[in-house]
């Protein structure tokens, strides 16, 4: 299998663990940025807090004194202190990593090397990329408030109560809709944009859907799946940095089976995923079909001339 020949799970376990400090920073900082906006705003703050909590569980304290990080914390967070300097500063460092480490990962999926290009230019490329994730966070929040908003206008134009059993079906059909949609986008720019790989879209589309699916059922059974850690004694001083560990290790394990996936359905294709080999075979082959033709020219023209000397030879 692919996945096991390139070492999947050791890479999923490294990626798992920069992860962790990735995802405090950037929480930290976008709260520190846009903390004054969504103060003002409860539907969107309560729509961020419940996609955070969804992405990640058990990383937002909502209350229930079960989480890494208490929200009202998260909101009184000033960019302006020493704390929102030094998060941002590990930020960039954390979470350009971690994409640099994800995109060799998927290339080791694709048995290709690292991408041999310009550093500043990659980390530029990062740069973009993480804070186009980070949009997709937001994006997805303010998603949840305008769907909740249609759906509950469409509900009432229709008399249909909101708590009925045919209005949270599709609250939750609508909500997990969105989410795997997201998630199947965001994936797929992973795939294409941070790997610089060069995908068919059908099989970009269908690695990342997959993926997507999978991520999403991880979500559902989110609680579930991590309440070992917690039900642990030897593990309850910190489970929730374990519980983390083991969910962030889910999520990269998945993304990496999906592109594992991709890979060897391009191969069974006889796609090839990297450029610069292709351009390689093909001049190989050129250079082979060169020589042949060179040898089939030689042994052409020395015929007759073989046949000439040998009459002669005769005729002495």
């Amino acid at each position: 299998m692919r996945y096991a020949e390139q070492r999947g799970p050791l890479l999923a376990g490294g990626l798992s663990y920069q992860a962790i400090f990735a995802t405090f920073a950037a929480i930290w900082v976008s709260f520190s940025v846009a903390g004054f906006v969504i103060q003002s705003n409860p539907e969107l703050r309560d729509a961020i807090f419940s996609v955070i909590s969804t992405a990640v569980p058990g990383l937002i304290d909502m209350g229930d004194g079960e989480g890494a990080i208490s929200k009202d914390r998260l909101l009184e967070a000033g960019i302006l202190g020493w704390t929102g300097a030094i998060a941002l500063g590990g930020l960039l460092l954390t979470a350009l990593g971690w994409l640099a480490s994800g995109r060799d990962a998927v290339r080791a999926m694709f048995r290709i090397g690292p991408q041999q290009a310009n550093i500043f230019l990659l980390k530029l490329k990062d740069l973009g990329l993480a804070v186009a994730f980070g949009a997709a966070l937001l994006l997805s929040a303010a998603l949840s408030v305008l769907s909740t908003a249609a759906l509950g206008t469409v509900l009432d134009l229709f008399s249909i109560s909101h708590d009925s059993l045919g209005g949270i079906l599709a609250a939750r059909g609508v909500g997990l809709a969105a989410t795997l949609l997201l998630d199947t986008v965001v994936l797929g720019l992973f795939y294409r944009f941070v790997s610089g790989i060069t995908i068919p879209w059908r099989r970009l589309v269908g690695g990342s859907l997959i993926g997507a699916t999978a991520l999403g059922v991880l979500k559902a059974l989110g609680s579930t799946l991590l309440g070992g850690a917690s039900s642990n004694p030897l593990l309850a001083s910190f489970a929730v940095i374990i519980g983390l560990l083991i969910w962030f290790n889910f999520i990269c394990q998945v993304i990496l089976l999906a592109a594992a996936w991709i890979a060897v359905g391009m191969e069974d294709r006889g796609i090839v995923a990297d450029p610069r080999l292709e351009e390689e075979r093909l001049a190989a082959q050129f250079a082979e079909e060169e020589r042949i033709r060179e040898q089939v020219l030689n042994e052409v023209t020395a015929g007759p001339r073989s046949w000439l000397s040998r009459v002669f030879r005769r005729g002495r």
